[in-house]
């Protein structure tokens, strides 16, 4: 680099003398900081391992530099297949209806094999789990409250490996092991390190909340995976919308990039498919359960938020009136409508079988309806059902053993027994010589050590956001926000912590940024060496302390008989009994 394009970086002028007190300084050894340029500030360039790390391992360059792109890719697919054998190890067991899953496995086997769901004897679960062949599906509709994407994909599974417990878990697993590899490149993307997004991924590994709900055929693991599937799309599309930008921009005779007003202002960013994918992605998140709507409206605000920010780094004047004229109706257009679109195709088996719960209200109940000359009878019994389960759901107060206060997930207040048994001794896996009886139990926690340091993991990236005004930090927080804030306001409402696996791989995302910090910066004097040392030494202690936790707890994630005393020792808080 030129010294004229070097002054530029930092501030000056071509050609410019520094300050005289820099000059007195740098006989001391100061150096100025250097100014990042705009084009890296519009789209930052990934980290690169330091060239210690190759002379270690004894590396030459050209397979140095090889091996730097492989791990773009290798390390979240080593990060995912880690995962993957977590999850599918003993997939089947326990072999039970457990919790839940005595709704949406069934569900899923009527709508694979009719097209709308059933309604079920109450005590079919045992032939199911003796004989499935044998259990007719009954073509009697059944009163479901749940959009009907998350039990597709339940079906999927239970299509492709029959009706029992290991095919109406595979495809939750599959999509726990995905999102694994998703958070991976999504952490990678987000704070440009491979180590980090990596990090992050393995955090999401070992999370036991995500590891269970990956076991077990409920919604809220779909649910999950569309949304985290949603925040990616939006973030490559924020990049390349930067680029897009960057790209437009003026260079001056030395190369570097300078904000244009009129540019900034004016630009038409364009075709943007990577928005529509995020619309898809949040239509099918509603259409898993409700809670995905709020998502959508936070991520929609995110977005456009993105958009105001890098018209103003591009130099726009008025960057959210710019916004306002050029981007929001393309946003909304992109998100909104197919969003929609998405959540109706949903409901495709029930409009086409014309059998479904509510199918034919339109033309029974509800003939003389004013609005019976505008909308279709399927549109109109379709409304009707959802006005139904939206009673449903905001009336639904009984109480529950394992219900929980959304204040107290963040700390693992109340979790949630999916199964529990107490095997005497000899039976089951339970030791023969065990003085008293076991305890075999599935429960849906998270890895404490994990949640725990996320509660100071949320502390960081909220300093972050509002002092430091860290765009990674505020879209962190604004994924946890929309997948943790709405619930409060149904606080009346029987609700599980286990809701909260929503937002679990964004605490991951904000422990690995809080790691990072950790680490520090790289630096080149003794003192910084030093400090960047005791910070790798803390945060691996950290990282090893969660992954034990999260190996000490195993037990009670799968399902294994343990003796009683072992299981009592697991219970830290008294609110886990």
């Amino acid at each position: 680099m030129t010294s004229t394009a070097h002054d530029a970086l930092r501030g000056q002028a071509a050609g410019e003398e520094p300050p005289p007190w820099q000059q007195r300084l740098r006989r001391f050894g100061y150096v100025p900081r250097p100014v990042t340029g705009l084009r890296e500030r519009l789209v930052p360039p990934y980290a690169r391992p330091s060239d210690r790390v190759w002379t270690v391992l004894g590396a030459p360059p050209a397979v140095a530099a090889r091996l730097w792109r492989l791990a773009a890719w290798g390390g979240p697919l080593l990060v995912a297949l880690v995962a993957g054998l977590l999850r599918f190890w003993h997939l089947g067991s326990p072999h039970a209806v457990i919790f839940d899953e005595t709704y949406y496995a069934k569900d899923a086997w009527a709508l694979i094999n009719q097209g709308y769901e059933g309604s079920w004897p109450k005590d079919v679960d045992a032939s199911i789990l003796r004989n499935p062949d044998a259990v007719a599906v009954p073509t009697d509709p059944g009163y479901v409250v749940h959009p009907p994407v998350g039990k597709w994909v339940i079906g999927l599974g239970e299509h492709l490996f029959g009706f029992t417990p290991f095919g109406w878990r595979f495809m939750v697993a599959v999509l726990g092991t995905l999102s694994v590899l998703m958070l991976c490149r999504i952490g990678r993307r987000l704070f440009r390190s491979t180590f980090l997004g990596c990090l992050a991924g393995l955090l999401l590994a070992v999370d036991g909340l995500h590891f269970v709900m990956s076991r077990t055929a409920l919604l809220d693991q779909v649910l999950m995976f569309f949304v985290l599937a949603a925040f990616g799309c939006l973030l490559v599309d924020r990049d390349r919308s930067r680029r897009r930008l960057a790209d437009a921009l003026p260079v001056d005779a030395d190369g570097l990039l300078r904000p244009d007003a009129v540019v900034a202002g004016t630009l038409c960013l364009g075709w943007r498919p990577w928005r529509i994918a995020a619309g898809v992605m949040l239509g099918l998140a509603a259409a898993t359960k409700w809670n995905g709507l709020y998502i959508m409206a936070a991520f929609g605000v995110l977005t456009v938020l993105w958009d105001v920010g890098a018209r103003r780094t591009a130099g726009a004047y008025r960057p959210y009136e710019s916004v306002l004229r050029r981007d929001l109706l393309p946003a909304f257009v992109s998100t909104v409508p197919v969003a929609i679109g998405t959540y109706i195709v949903s409901w495709s088996g029930w409009i086409v079988t014309d059998k479904g719960y509510f199918r034919n209200w339109a033309t029974t109940e509800g003939r003389d309806s004013s609005w019976s000359w505008l909308f279709p009878d399927w549109w109109r019994s379709l409304w009707h059902y959802e006005s139904e389960v939206y009673g449903f759901h905001v009336n639904l107060t009984s109480g529950h053993t394992y219900e929980s206060n959304p204040w107290s997930w963040i700390v693992l207040g109340r979790p949630v027994s999916y199964f529990y048994e107490d095997p005497a001794a000899g039976r089951d896996g339970c030791p023969a010589g065990t003085a008293e009886k076991c305890a075999r139990e599935v429960l849906a926690i998270g890895t404490p050590l994990l949640w725990w340091a996320a509660c100071f993991a949320l502390l960081y990236v909220l300093w972050r956001w509002f002092f430091r005004r860290d765009w990674r930090a505020g879209a962190i927080a604004c994924a946890v926000a929309a997948g943790w804030v709405p619930w409060f306001h149904y606080q009346e409402r029987t609700i599980f912590l286990f809701y909260a696996v929503v937002f679990v791989p964004f605490l991951c995302l904000a422990v690995a940024m809080m790691i990072g910090a950790l680490l520090g910066p790289p630096g080149t004097d003794a003192a910084a060496e030093r400090r960047r040392t005791i910070g790798a030494v803390g945060a691996g202690v950290l990282v090893l302390l969660i992954i034990w936790n999260f190996i000490y707890f195993w037990p009670l994630y799968t399902g294994q008989s343990i003796p009683m005393e072992d299981w009592r020792d697991r219970m830290w808080l008294d609110t886990w009994v």
